[in-house]
């Protein structure tokens, strides 16, 4: 689609004359209660997914499909392009949302949809069905605004029923499906930008690996009378390898830890510092009173591009009121660490458990055992897809785009590594959206801004996108 005045205003208009059956469609789907993690709401996760499968084909997707796995079901859509040498491009999202109950401090119902001062406030308006949806309405534009028939790209959707409760079957959903989701980009549109007036696309997000070691003493609590300093003492150990997390400089003292990290580029970090970036506003939502971590980068640094080691949790021994003099015949501490690219996970696995071992001394035996882990994913800044995307968002908001990562991870690294594709963030949600808070919503204008970048994609990616 060509960048013109005349599309541009075309796509506009579209978007504008259809905002209203836009966002009926959309309250009618926020209605349906997709608590995933909620087994006694599995028959509504399962009817948002006819829902949305009803949808997709009301809007003009041939193929509109439900996947079932052992839990959750997703949907899948696809629409040819009709061209022979048409990019093929697949989005991804989520039907599924977060728990909510007036309960917990929602001033309405989180699942009948209210519009406000320019606001739809239901739960999973923004996270993750909001921007879900607006690629309908943005594919209609499209069409309409080109006279196309199909869209200018192959355009499949990949939407899971399981995001919320930590996507446990989505990888081998994946494999199962991988060739009928063969693509040449990923578009992953359940993310944010900076803010409203800061228009910005993710070209990257962290991976994350957590850990739970256990150690073991004496077979029993004894007493620290007769037994203290002469025995090794699990709480004490489970201390000490909290405190060789890090050295001096707050690096991750692991050996082999940051073996393979993709290093900053200059442009990079000149590009972050573009942002417009209040480290006092962001110790307040971070409720915290000062700043702290690698010596040498800045904030956004340090939590969108460096990996991390976190302390989540240590306990052992005696924790009621007064004293109890044992030395503890147990303890326990819980680790998680953020991956940056370059990074493996089955490596730092095996780090951590060489470091673990070479700490510890004899008479304390350990257990180490280890969650779900994320693989980072990383979209190079000069990649012809990412620079569509700048340009299709460039379009829709009338202004400069700029660039960000996410310091959290998802489901992007698996569609990258089972898929082979590069993985592109398009979202237009903003940090007080409040996503899995009460009275989350999200911003109307930009939900339609939204729409606007999706129509305008389509056209740049088949032209730009190889």
């Amino acid at each position: 689609m060509s960048n013109t005045p005349d599309t541009d205003n075309a796509v506009r208009a579209y978007v504008d004359g259809h905002r209203a059956a836009f966002l009926d469609e959309l309250s009618a789907w926020l209605r349906i209660p997709s608590v995933s993690a909620d087994p006694l709401r599995a028959d509504d996760v399962r009817r948002s997914a006819r829902w949305l499968r009803d949808h997709l084909a009301a809007t003009g997707f041939p193929v509109a499909e439900i996947w079932d796995t052992p839990g959750a079901p997703a949907v899948f859509a696809e629409w040819p392009s009709g061209d022979p040498d048409a990019l093929t491009v697949l989005v991804y999202g989520h039907h599924d949302v977060q728990p909510a109950d007036r309960a917990d401090g929602w001033r309405t119902d989180p699942f009948e949809p209210v519009i406000e001062n320019g606001r739809l406030y239901a739960r999973g308006a923004a996270d993750d069905k909001g921007q879900v949806l607006f690629h309908t309405l943005g594919l209609r534009a499209h069409l309409a605004a080109t006279g196309r028939r199909a869209p200018a790209v192959n355009l499949k959707l990949l939407v899971e029923g399981e995001e919320e409760s930590g996507s446990p079957h989505f990888p081998e959903l994946l494999r199962s499906y991988a060739g009928r989701l063969a693509c040449d980009t990923v578009i992953v549109s359940d993310t944010g930008m900076w803010s409203e007036d800061t228009p910005t696309v993710c070209t990257g997000m962290r991976g994350l690996v957590d850990c739970q070691i256990d150690l073991y003493g004496p077979d029993q609590d004894i007493h620290s009378g007769s037994f203290g300093g002469a025995v090794p003492n699990p709480a004490t150990e489970a201390a000490r390898l909290a405190a060789a997390l890090h050295d001096a400089d707050r690096r991750v003292a692991i050996p082999g830890f940051y073996d393979g990290v993709v290093e900053l580029t200059e442009r990079e970090r000149e590009l972050f510092a573009e942002l417009p970036f209040d480290e006092a506003d962001w110790l307040r939502t971070a409720h915290s009173r000062a700043t702290l971590g690698e010596a040498g980068y800045s904030t956004l640094e340090r939590i969108w591009a460096r990996p991390t080691a976190e302390v989540n949790g240590i306990g052992g021994g005696y924790r009621g009121p007064g004293g109890k003099t044992v030395v503890p015949s147990a303890a326990q501490v819980k680790l998680s660490f953020r991956l940056v690219a370059g990074q493996e996970v089955e490596k730092i696995q095996l780090a951590v458990r060489d470091w673990a071992a070479l700490l510890l001394p004899a008479g304390i035996r350990h257990e180490i055992t280890f969650g779900g882990a994320t693989r980072p994913c990383l979209t190079p800044l000069d990649h012809p897809a990412l620079q569509s995307v700048v340009r299709a968002m460039g379009r829709a908001f009338g202004q400069k785009v700029r660039f960000t990562r996410e310091g959290g991870s998802g489901p992007a690294a698996d569609l990258q590594d089972v898929l082979g594709a590069p993985v592109l963030f398009l979202g237009i949600s903003v940090p007080s959206d409040g996503w899995h808070a009460p009275n989350e919503k999200v911003e109307l204008g930009l939900l339609m801004k939204g729409a606007e970048t999706a129509a305008h994609l389509w056209g740049d990616l088949a032209e730009n996108g190889r």
